[in-house]
């Protein structure tokens, strides 16, 4: 009885913070020694005192903690709570942090269920495909789904050609010039023209880096444009892509006598 008198009205003690927020005695006091939380004030008998304010301080704390942050991390982001913007602006700030976390998530399920309806699809249990598709929905390619319709050759010729960077700039490029090719078909630009022939030259020698040169992989990725994609997309536009880059290709191998399919000139792709 006495100890309670020794408490004055609006503070608690470690116990009383303890049961009414969940947290353990033991967490507290950690935090008191990490200087994370300190209790506002101290009782005659040298009891450690925690206000309202601290509860809601508390909470600050626990709702970073769940979204992974270090306790090192929290104590910089804390804000101080002294005015109704204070509390406003740590209550945007745990509302920000949260809303990242959900983006996440939402990324990491999305992965998930799109592994799970690939590997549905695979004939048999292939874990270098597998990994291939999760490395591929990391980087957050659209075309992760072609990996399964691709042979052990070509997949190994993509794992030892590239690393994540390298391809990543490949998938950029590759994304940057179809759709170019799409943009130049539509607004009626010719094959031949300076603006056709420009893209077709980019185009060929993105292809030669693609397949470091080894034009028997051409019918393979050729293989590709009939593929079919979860949404349907992938077909419609690989006909336009190739109603302009065909014609675009075949302009400019004329122009340089290059023939992919007989060995041609080994610059040609060079030629300006």
């Amino acid at each position: 009885m006495e100890k309670s008198k020794a408490i004055p009205p609006g503070y608690m003690t470690v116990g009383q913070v303890a049961g009414k927020t969940g947290v353990t005695v033991r967490t507290l006091q950690y935090y008191d020694k990490m200087e994370l939380l300190s209790p506002s004030a101290e009782s005659e008998g040298g009891r450690r005192l925690y206000t309202d304010k601290d509860v809601v301080r508390l909470h600050q704390i626990l709702s970073m903690k769940s979204l992974g942050f270090s306790l090192d991390d929290i104590k910089n982001r804390l804000i101080p709570l002294d005015t109704p913007e204070d509390v406003a602006e740590a209550l945007s700030e745990q509302a920000a942090a949260l809303r990242e976390k959900i983006d996440k998530l939402t990324g990491s399920l999305e992965a998930i269920e799109a592994l799970k309806e690939e590997v549905l699809m695979m004939n048999a249990v292939d874990f270098g495909k597998y990994a291939d598709i999760v490395v591929n929905l990391q980087m957050k390619n659209e075309y992760y789904w072609l990996i399964k319709n691709f042979d052990n050759r070509t997949l190994d010729h993509f794992r030892s050609r590239f690393d994540k960077d390298s391809g990543r700039a490949m998938l950029e490029t590759f994304t940057s010039l179809q759709e170019e090719a799409v943009r130049l078909q539509r607004e009626g630009v010719s094959p031949e023209s300076g603006k056709g022939q420009r893209l077709a030259k980019a185009y060929w020698e993105m292809v030669t880096a693609f397949t470091d040169g080894d034009m028997s992989m051409l019918s393979n990725l050729m293989e590709a444009e009939t593929f079919e994609d979860p949404k349907g997309r992938w077909k419609e536009k690989q006909a336009v892509v190739h109603s302009f880059i065909e014609p675009a290709l075949e302009a400019y191998f004329t122009k340089t006598g290059y023939d992919p399919f007989a060995g041609g000139h080994t610059n040609a792709c060079h030629t300006d």
